[in-house]
């Protein structure tokens, strides 16, 4: 079964690594948003099944979002990594406390963002 996921990031580089990473697979369909605001909306619109957020973002950065999509009843079941190059344990903590599900450093390995990809969609 196609798992639909959510790549949101102000970097193209980011975007596109993130992306040929998880095109990989073939059960997943990637969706992208390139600022807070557009990562809400298409959250709410298409109902991803997981989200990879960057915490540095125009518009609404990565808390906000989290925060947003975490008490909204509708979209809190979507599951949610934070990809970001802030690297302290307050960040850390800070992201776990509004509901992120996970927390990846970039730069980041391919291979870390597959895995855990797949365990969060127990693919």
């Amino acid at each position: 079964m196609t798992k639909r996921v959510l790549l949101v990031d102000d970097e193209q580089s980011v975007l596109g690594l993130a992306e040929a990473t998880l095109a990989i697979e073939d059960n997943y369909e990637l969706i992208m948003a390139s600022d807070g605001e557009e990562a809400i909306a298409v959250c709410k619109a298409q109902m991803p099944d997981l989200m990879f957020l960057d915490l540095l973002m125009p518009k609404k950065n990565g808390i906000e979002v989290c925060r947003e999509i975490k008490e909204n009843p509708e979209t809190q079941h979507i599951k949610i990594i934070m990809l970001t190059a802030m690297s302290q344990d307050a960040d850390r903590l800070n992201a776990l406390s509004v509901g992120a599900d996970g927390y990846i450093t970039k730069p980041f390995s391919p291979k870390a963002l597959l895995d855990k990809a797949e365990e969060m969609l127990a693919v």
